[in-house]
């Protein structure tokens, strides 16, 4: 059966087994986390009991949120996957890809507010490539690489949720789309919900990283100390996210959205450009799989750090099944499969919002 590329976003876990599981060059019997659609990671073993751990992502750098925002974004999202091991990165290789109009000074912001960002964790950049050439363009201007290392014992995948564990959500949903939308469309959000609600929507830019969500959960403990399994909510949202995660790790889960936390103005501004919000784009969510007895723990560290979490609902055996349940009513939980806001950007563009 022909299996095709998405129209855009994230290739399928069937376009993934198809072309590019059965291909991953020779075998290394160090690899002890290979390539695996919905993990953002892969392991390799280096002896003495430690660990290195990559993970590979696109340099995204939108000039219209402003060179600042933009440079600090790029970083997280990088940064964001690394850390769903449970170790901060370490080491830095970066691809710069440039389009011909970038000026010398917007890419010393880039490259200083890179810097802060690496210092600030306690990451090297070890090699990289930077160069302008025609044909590239933002925000895709390049790749990066981020490597953490760890104790063997101690990394995590979202393959190692349990049954019995219990389900955390940080920050809710939908918390890349509207910083991104209120950033990019301020006066639109202005002139249908008013200047508190914009407001609201803006604040959330900064919060589009789980690297402190990661850190701070892994300072209860690792695996059955704490955190069993972590996985950030980007493409297709929460309710992907927490798809994945119970896929990845072959369990089932129940999932209680109302208890999931909102931050203000999401809802609305969500409506206003048409996007379900717990199927949209949100770096910056983290869903946690916790041994059932550590996660009031965990809970409890996080809000002490001002994040925004809750217990939200647990793991349970495979055969058991997917729910969602949502006013007293359970139904299946289905992956979205489309992000909504891929088109409700487009469509924004299009219209020449501002």
């Amino acid at each position: 059966m022909k299996v095709r590329f998405p129209n855009i976003g994230k290739i399928s876990p069937e376009f993934f087994d198809r072309y590019i599981f059965p291909n991953l060059g020779a075998k290394r019997k160090e690899v002890l986390v290979p390539p695996q659609h919905g993990v953002d990671t892969g392991v390799i073993s280096i002896g003495n009991g430690k660990v290195m751990i990559f993970t590979t992502d696109p340099i995204y750098i939108l000039p219209d949120y402003g060179w600042e925002k933009a440079a600090w974004f790029s970083w997280h999202i990088l940064a964001s996957d690394i850390t769903t091991s449970g170790f901060p990165p370490a080491y830095i290789t970066a691809d710069f890809n440039l389009p011909m109009e970038i000026t010398e000074e917007e890419f010393e912001i880039v490259w200083r507010v890179w810097n802060e960002e690496s210092e600030k964790y306690g990451a090297t950049v070890i090699t990289g490539h930077t160069a302008r050439y025609p044909g590239c363009q933002y925000p895709m201007v390049g790749g990066a690489t981020f490597v953490a290392i760890g104790d063997e014992d101690k990394f995590l995948t979202p393959k190692m949720a349990s049954p019995g564990d219990a389900l955390i959500i940080t920050k809710g949903p939908a918390v890349e789309a509207v910083g991104i939308f209120s950033n990019l469309f301020p006066n639109y959000i202005r002139e249908n919900l008013g200047e508190d609600v914009l407001q609201k929507g803006r604040e959330l830019f900064y919060k589009m990283s789980t690297v402190e969500d990661a850190l701070t959960a892994v300072s209860v403990g690792y695996r059955e100390e704490g955190v069993k399994a972590m996985h950030d909510a980007t493409e297709c949202g929460v309710l992907g996210g927490v798809y994945e995660l119970a896929e990845s790790s072959d369990v089932g889960v129940v999932l209680y959205k109302d208890k999931i936390p909102v931050y203000e103005g999401v809802i609305e501004i969500c409506e206003l450009f048409g996007m379900e919000p717990y199927s949209s784009i949100s770096e910056g969510t983290l869903v946690i799989a916790a041994a059932n007895d550590k996660a009031d723990e965990i809970l409890r560290v996080l809000k002490g750090k001002g994040i925004k979490s809750e217990i939200v609902g647990e793991f349970i055996p495979k055969d058991k099944g997917k729910w969602i349940i949502e006013k007293g009513v359970q139904k299946p939980l289905e992956h979205p499969r489309v992000d909504p806001f891929w088109s409700a950007i487009n469509e924004a563009l299009n219209r020449g919002l501002s």
